[in-house]
């Protein structure tokens, strides 16, 4: 009973309660409002990095099957590498690209893609868009990781998100949410308030994720961390199996393998510095 504009909106203005609560106690510090080109890139990551992501994504989701919408999402990998390579002139290994090959089979077979393709022009389009909004998370958060601390990044990112999303689909417009829902599959028949479902959702799978995808890149470049979070449509896989009984196959299981060898690759693909040489004592 909820659309995918107004899920978003509780995933962003939730997690944004929470990260502003935890900057309270942990770095007040965080809570100081950004200025000049601190603004511009949290504008830019919270409103299309953040909120532009969740929401393409569920639009996908509502007009393709999952497996088409999560292929199309997880082009990100591909986008940054080329980002990477021709617009910020960096170095990529040649091996790199053979990680990015080794990804996209992988997901392909995980998605089961071959068994059922639905052409929904918007569907497809918000896929796309998924996809742009992904890698310019992963872009625009290695850039600001690198400049702040990710505590201020995520509080003002989501804050900025939870805004623009209530803008789109104020929360207060939400249905009554003191209601029961059906936790389906293997627990069908066990039922949890709305709320708390929707509780789950904002803290394991929004503010969770994103925070520790923010920290990953302050040790790791944009290029490896996307590849890395390309496991998410594996461990989709692997929930459906065991949550809904949905058939994991042969070819699923390879492409969850191919998916594995991809960021393995690409953590071996990463330039790495030369070693200091010590100084001789004069």
């Amino acid at each position: 009973g909820i659309d995918p504009a107004l899920l978003t909106t509780f995933r962003t203005t939730g997690s944004a309660l929470l990260f502003v609560l935890f900057a309270l106690v942990a770095d007040r510090s965080a809570l100081r409002p950004p200025r000049g080109r601190e603004l511009a890139l949290l504008l830019l990551l919270g409103v299309v990095g953040i909120a532009g992501v969740q929401w393409t994504y569920n639009i996908a989701i509502d007009r393709i099957p999952v497996g088409m919408a999560l292929l199309l999402e997880y082009l990100a990998p591909v986008l940054v590498v080329l980002w990477a390579r021709f617009v910020q002139r960096q170095h990529v290994r040649r091996t790199m690209w053979l990680a990015v090959a080794l990804t996209l089979v992988g997901l392909a077979l995980v998605a089961q893609i071959a068994s059922g393709l639905a052409f929904d022009g918007l569907g497809m389009l918000a896929g796309l868009a998924a996809a742009a909004c992904l890698a310019t998370y992963f872009l625009v958060g290695e850039q600001g990781v690198s400049e702040a601390d990710p505590i201020r990044v995520i509080v003002w990112a989501f804050v900025f998100a939870a805004v623009a999303m209530n803008v789109v689909r104020p929360i207060w417009t939400s249905p009554d949410l003191d209601v029961s829902a059906d936790l389906l599959g293997v627990l069908d028949g066990y039922e949890v308030p709305l709320w708390l479902a929707i509780g789950w959702v904002v803290v394991l799978g929004t503010l969770t994720p994103f925070f520790m995808e923010l920290s990953a890149l302050q040790h790791l470049p944009a290029t490896v961390v996307t590849m890395v979070a390309t496991l998410e449509p594996v461990g989709a896989a692997a929930l459906g199996w065991v949550w809904f009984g949905e058939s994991l196959d042969a070819l699923q299981a390879v492409g969850g393998l191919l998916v594995v060898a991809g960021i393995v690759v690409a953590q071996a693909s990463r330039s790495v510095p030369p070693p200091a040489v010590p100084e001789v004592p004069g």
